[in-house]
């Protein structure tokens, strides 16, 4: 499977990097037309560049991947932009933390290891905007493949309408490549998203996957395409209908504490930032998705 998945690699990491570009390039295209409503003052928010590197046991390189954030911008009060691909052996903690999910052939006899993607959150300035999480993965072992990811929607102020819009928008892009995987996402997303202590969800969902491998992968790359090709799509009108909106400061605290509950969970529960820091990934790329400012009751 090694050589067979070079070329397969590689273009899985390419297609993250592009995905990047587009995004960033949009985002800060909104930046430069928001010149009325709240924030308008302010100059343009534009993304910092940073390479990441991830450090082996040995001291070896393991491979890395480029942290894009913008902080203080017109729209964008911080955003992250993230892309990696690496690679090395699997600590006995990451490797039990896999197959707690999934039997995965030879891991504990081989626990080599590869994966890229991309990871993004935006916390907007403007409360009456949703904030928002978008991800998708490849992960490689000489045993296994599959890929993950997904993205859900997180407004401090909720309005219906933009959570239908939203939710539409990834139904159309998952129904060319089952029926099922809408329905079946989204359920997911639910339940991975909710906060047990605090008994309720983080927001108002999107879809959400992992160990996705129906033995085609080309099927399964061209999926994970979709989902992130409908990002654009399903967050950007909701970000022009609702930035020029005027707040006021209960709005901002109910936004700071809807804050909180974002940051407790990716503490807690997140599966990326628990593997990310027990990998040895940067440790600042890995804890991006934390909001600049938050509130607790």
């Amino acid at each position: 499977m090694t050589d067979s998945f070079d070329d397969r690699k590689t273009r899985a990491a390419t297609w993250f990097r592009s995905l990047r570009d587009s995004i960033c390039d949009a985002f800060e295209a909104v930046e430069d037309a928001h010149t009325d409503g709240p924030g308008a003052d302010l100059p343009p928010g534009r993304f910092e560049l940073r390479e990441t590197r991830r450090t082996a046991a040995n001291g070896g390189d393991a491979g890395g991947g480029l942290m894009s954030v913008m902080r203080g911008g017109r729209v964008f009060e911080k955003v992250g932009v993230n892309v990696s691909a690496v690679f090395g052996e699997l600590e006995p903690r990451a490797r039990r933390s896999l197959t707690a999910r999934k039997e995965i052939p030879g891991l504990e006899d081989d626990p080599r290891f590869w994966a890229s993607g991309i990871s993004l959150v935006a916390h907007m300035r403007n409360p009456h905007t949703p904030a928002v999480h978008m991800n998708t993965r490849m992960f490689w072992t000489p045993g296994a493949w599959w890929f993950g990811g997904g993205t859900d929607l997180n407004p401090a102020l909720e309005y219906p309408e933009d959570t239908a819009a939203f939710h539409a928008v990834l139904a159309d892009a998952c129904a060319p490549h089952g029926e099922n995987l809408y329905p079946r996402y989204k359920a997911w997303a639910d339940e991975y998203f909710f906060v047990p202590h605090r008994k309720r969800a983080r927001g108002v969902g999107g879809i959400f996957y992992d160990d996705h491998c129906t033995g085609d992968w080309e099927a399964d790359f061209a999926f994970t395409q979709a989902v992130g090709r409908a990002f654009l799509p399903a967050f950007l009108p909701l970000v022009e209908r609702r930035r020029t909106t005027p707040w006021t400061e209960p709005d901002r605290d109910a936004q700071l504490i809807h804050r909180g509950l974002y940051a407790e969970y990716n503490l807690v529960y997140d599966r990326g930032t628990k593997f990310g820091l027990e990998t040895g990934h940067d440790p600042d790329a890995v804890l991006m998705s934390l909001p600049p400012l938050a509130r607790w009751p």
